[in-house]
């Protein structure tokens, strides 16, 4: 017993008896890794996304694992921070990253958490720009402490945690989608995440096919909504103009309240079971996932474009149904309000990529409320007048100006500059 240079004393007793040792056996434990990692990483790299490993192991095994699953690509390379204690040390090795190029980092999380106390937003931009990133020794806090790093200072990314222990559940807390794995170690991870899987693998799908159609649906989605209700709104603009802002609603009662639900909302929900790729084809493809990062979809840009669309097809209409209307304010509720529905049905229709059953069926059976509506609600339609062949033709001339002109400019893009899923497909 020593309380004095007791290390040195542990290791002379070491030496002492591990001495002329004869080795009976050898036993190694071999962790391997889950089926098509490697073809799940290099899936993930091509559709843009950059993938972190974030593990409690020791240095060496961290950089074998990395290089046995593909994450550290062979044109990479490896920058492996060294004993980081102080501030200088931190500032030295940030200084020496900060000058290379296509380089997947190493760090120990001892050393990571000396950087950011000095330099955090450095650390931030400078682990963003590396091709990949690999943090060993971490706690379960600094794996959740990195995770909230990036959504601080790099806030238009999208962060997604990926684990399948007890010990990843506060990092897929603090991701903006935890994925859990429900593996050998347990539940913990997956009851706590957002989406379950059951292999790495399964990633790919999730995000390169199930993503994709999640965003390019809603982006669909939310447009049409708001189609929907500015195109009536101009209409409204239009009409109170032409008769000198009078207090009087172009569409009242039932109409108005049958707009947005019955007579619309079918099909363009629909647009829900809306696929522009085959899921083949989206996983074959990442390039098309990558696109998804321009923003094209959804931006300030579509914005606009689409309340130009409402401003002529709501003009278009309108004026039609100004113009070619014989005496009865009733006859230009029929016309326009027919149009308009019959637009907002074409205008889905022109947006569908592959049709589904549920869209044909959505079409059919708003068409078939509105025409028994047409019969039926003689409150505020002429059931002579629309049952004639004088409606028909009014109604088809002023839906075809509406929506011919967006039809043949549809064509000539999908000819001479075909998007990338056209060219898939």
């Amino acid at each position: 017993m020593t309380v004095v240079d007791r290390s040195e004393h542990m290791a002379a007793v070491v030496r002492r008896l591990e001495t002329d040792l004869q080795l009976l056996c050898l036993t190694g434990v071999e962790d391997r890794l889950q089926d098509q990692v490697t073809t799940s990483l290099e899936l993930l790299r091509n559709a843009g996304i950059k993938v972190w490993m974030l593990t409690g192991d020791k240095l060496e095994t961290a950089i074998c694992i990395a290089k046995s699953s593909g994450l550290f690509s062979k044109l990479d390379t490896v920058h492996v921070f060294g004993q980081v204690q102080t501030r200088i040390d931190a500032h030295n090795e940030l200084n020496a990253l900060r000058r290379k190029s296509d380089v997947a980092l190493v760090l120990s999380g001892s050393a990571l958490n000396v950087c950011l106390q000095y330099y955090e937003a450095e650390v931030a931009e400078l682990v963003c720009a590396c091709t990949a990133v690999v943090c060993c020794r971490c706690s379960p806090e600094q794996k959740a402490q990195i995770v909230s790093l990036l959504r601080k200072y790099r806030s238009p990314l999208r962060v997604a945690a990926v684990g399948d222990g007890g010990n990843d559940v506060s990092m897929i807390q603090a991701a903006h989608a935890g994925i859990g794995i429900d593996a050998h170690e347990g539940k913990q991870a997956s009851l706590a995440a957002d989406f379950s899987i059951t292999q790495f693998s399964h990633i790919c799908r999730l995000l390169l096919v199930h993503g994709r159609f999640c965003y390019k649906r809603s982006c669909a989605l939310s447009q049409f909504v708001m189609h929907r209700g500015l195109i009536i709104s101009i209409m409204q603009a239009i009409f109170s103009c032409v008769f000198y802002f009078a207090s009087v609603s172009l569409y009242q009662g039932v109409l108005m309240v049958a707009y947005s639900t019955v007579y619309t909302m079918l099909p363009v929900f629909s647009l829900v079971v809306d696929r522009d790729v085959t899921a083949s084809n989206a996983l074959t493809y990442p390039e098309l996932y990558k696109e998804l990062g321009k923003g094209r979809s959804l931006s300030y840009k579509t914005f606009c474009i689409w309340v130009l669309i409402s401003i002529y097809q709501g003009a278009v209409i309108m004026y039609g149904a100004l113009l070619v209307f014989d005496s009865d304010f009733i006859h230009v509720v029929s016309i326009s309000f027919t149009a308009l529905i019959v637009t907002e049905l074409i205008m889905v229709a022109l947006t569908v990529h592959t049709w589904h059953w549920a869209m044909l069926l959505a079409q059919a059976l708003s068409l078939s409320l509105y025409a028994g509506s047409l019969v039926l609600l003689d409150t505020y339609f002429d059931r002579q007048f629309v049952m004639s062949w004088i409606f028909l033709a009014k109604t088809t001339m002023i839906t075809i100006i509406s929506c011919f002109p967006l039809y043949v400019i549809k064509a000539l893009r999908r000819r001479f500059s075909p998007p990338s899923y056209a060219k898939v497909n």
